[in-house]
Formats: structure tokens, sequence, C-alpha cells
């Protein structure tokens, strides 16, 4: 077991304590414990292949828990599309999706990409109280840009 891993979780941890960040701790955590019980071969390459559909999943259940617990319904659905401000969050729902796609696709063609990416998520979560979901949105403007620059040149 190679000493730089545990190094650069060790910073990340330190990073997290400092920034009080709780999901970052937890899951900074969760990777140090499984990388000393030695687990990490097996489980590490079922994240990395599986872990963000595993998360989009959970993020879509914490979404349509509202619809499920009855607290939104079609009424609410119905009157949600007579504001402007619906239509706005309609649209920019579509966009992300769409983005989010890109992002797969960069991560799959480009994986080094990853690294300049995780960086960026740990900074803003770190620093700004973002929310880590910035890899594959990151990944997907990443893609976008890409593709304008590509065209303008």
């Amino acid at each position: 077991m190679g000493y730089q891993p545990l190094l650069f979780l060790g910073l990340l941890l330190a990073i997290s304590l400092i920034a009080k960040n709780q999901s970052l701790i937890v899951a900074v955590g969760v990777l140090l414990i499984m990388k000393l019980a030695g687990v990490d071969s097996k489980v590490f390459s079922a994240l990395q292949g599986k872990g963000i559909n595993w998360g989009v999943t959970i993020i879509t259940i914490a979404v349509l828990a509202p619809i499920a617990s009855g607290e939104i319904g079609f009424k609410d659905l119905s009157g949600a599309f007579k504001s402007p401000y619906a239509w706005i969050a309609l649209i920019s729902g579509m966009l992300v999706a769409l983005l989010a796609k890109g992002g797969v696709t960069l991560l799959a063609e480009d994986p080094h990409i990853t690294t300049a990416l995780v960086l960026g998520t740990i900074l803003a979560v770190s620093l700004f109280k973002g929310v880590a979901v910035g890899p594959l949105i990151g990944a997907g403007i990443a893609f976008a840009a890409m593709r304008l620059f590509e065209w303008i040149k």
C-alpha cells in the first residue's frame, strides 16, 4: 500500500475539517477506512465505475420523495407552469441534464480531465461551501466549452 494516496486523503481530510464540510469529511473518512482495511482494490473499482450512477439515483430519490409523500401533487405541477420562474427552472433542468450527458462523454473519452474536475470540486466544497455534484456537471460544462473552442478555432 503506497503512502501517496493516504497522504492525499489525509490532506483532504484536514481541508474538510478546517472547512467544516461534513459531506467531505464523511467521504474522505470512508475512503481512508476502506484503504486502511485493505478493501480498496475491490471496492474502489466499483465506486469509480458505478458511483456516479448510484449518486444520481440517490439524488433522484430525494428529489422525488415529496411526490411520494404527497407534498407535491398534480395541482402543484399544473400551477407551476403559470410562473415564469417555473419555466426558467424547467429549461435549466433540461440544460443541466444535457450538460451532464456531455460530461459523461468527456469523462469516458478523456479520463485525465477527471483530476482537474475533482480538484475544482474539492476546492469549491471545502472553501466555498459548495455541493459535490461538480465533477459531472463540470465535465459537461468543460465538454461544451471545448466544443465551442474547437468550433471557434
